[in-house]
């Protein structure tokens, strides 16, 4: 009875805020200048025009907020997603976010807390179950409104189990099973990744480090197993059951990096990833270095990468890992 008076209360709250939002638009007083970002991007009415797209929607995939400080690791799942996005938290600290939908392994975690920066960056996405043990107070109703399927502890606690192996906070764990019945497959991935053979050119490369205020990761080229060995603040990146994480394709993205509408309960400022714009990357694949640009002109699209005379840029087959670093 607790959860259900608490979903009410967001449900209440996400609604006041909507009638709030369309009674300043109706007054013509909004302002793009303190508007908090919800990940909607421009989602259109659709009882404006009465006509509906004849193309089918994409199957949805699960996308795990993963805890990323020292006492969290080594993580469980983590080689099993086929995407892992880096980016900066409060105190230049990371955290992660797994797209699952080639597979699903049986459990995930730690499972940390959301951000707003999420929002934006699983608009791309057709209703993405996102899995996430909670978010600051007021950007709940931003959450609930978004076009996803998020599911906390306290919406689904039989999903969830706390295990023995680290202190609280970092020891909250997802059985992925109990949120999708299967793997929803690769169609899933809306992300405008291409895959296929290596452009002309690029560099050679062996390692590259791409560092935050106060985190770093590290991708060291292993030729005998054709994938970039994932190392995080000077440690190697292995799973719980001793499975050493290995990317196919490792994308540096420059992105802008701002301060967001929200703070933690220290008073820390969360950085707001901007990955909607465009800008250039670093691709890693096959051994070698690629200078790339990224496009990706609305939320709900996903994003094209380019070489520098613009073909397109196809990555390599198997897990990608992309770390929004700071333009």
């Amino acid at each position: 009875m607790g959860r259900m008076a608490r979903r009410r209360r967001r449900t209440m709250t996400a609604a006041l805020l909507a009638a709030a939002v369309a009674a300043a638009l109706a007054s013509g007083c909004t302002t793009a200048v303190g508007r908090l970002d919800d990940g909607r991007g421009d989602v259109p009415d659709s009882t404006d025009s009465g006509t509906e797209s004849a193309a089918p929607r994409a199957p949805s995939p699960l996308a795990v907020k993963i805890d990323n400080v020292p006492a969290a690791r080594p993580q469980t799942g983590l080689d099993a997603a086929d995407i892992v996005y880096a980016e900066q938290v409060e105190g230049g600290l990371s955290r992660l976010m797994a797209v699952y939908a080639t597979k699903l392994p049986k459990a995930i975690g730690p499972v940390r807390s959301a951000r707003e920066s999420d929002l934006e960056l699983l608009r791309q996405f057709n209703q993405p179950t996102l899995a996430f043990s909670g978010a600051q107070g007021k950007l709940m109703p931003l959450i609930d409104k978004a076009p996803l399927r998020a599911v906390s502890p306290e919406d689904d606690e039989q999903a969830y189990y706390r295990g023995s192996d680290k202190p609280l906070p970092h020891n909250l764990y997802l059985r992925p099973e109990r949120l999708l019945k299967s793997a929803p497959g690769a169609d899933a991935l809306t992300t405008g990744f291409r895959y296929g053979a290596a452009p002309a050119g690029g560099k050679a490369e062996s390692t590259r480090t791409v560092r935050f205020p106060s985190a770093r990761f590290t991708f060291d080229w292993a030729q005998d197993r054709q994938r970039w060995l994932v190392s995080m603040d000077g440690g190697p990146t292995v799973t719980t059951d001793g499975r050493r994480v290995a990317a196919s394709t490792v994308v540096v993205q420059y992105v802008n990096v701002r301060k967001s509408s929200f703070r933690d309960f220290l008073g820390n400022n969360t950085p707001f990833t901007n990955t909607v714009g465009s800008g250039t990357a670093k691709v890693l694949r096959d051994g070698k270095v690629f200078d790339a640009g990224w496009k990706r002109p609305a939320a709900e699209d996903g994003t094209e990468f380019t070489t520098t005379d613009g073909s397109p840029l196809n990555f390599a087959e198997g897990q990608v890992w992309v770390v929004f670093a700071k333009a």
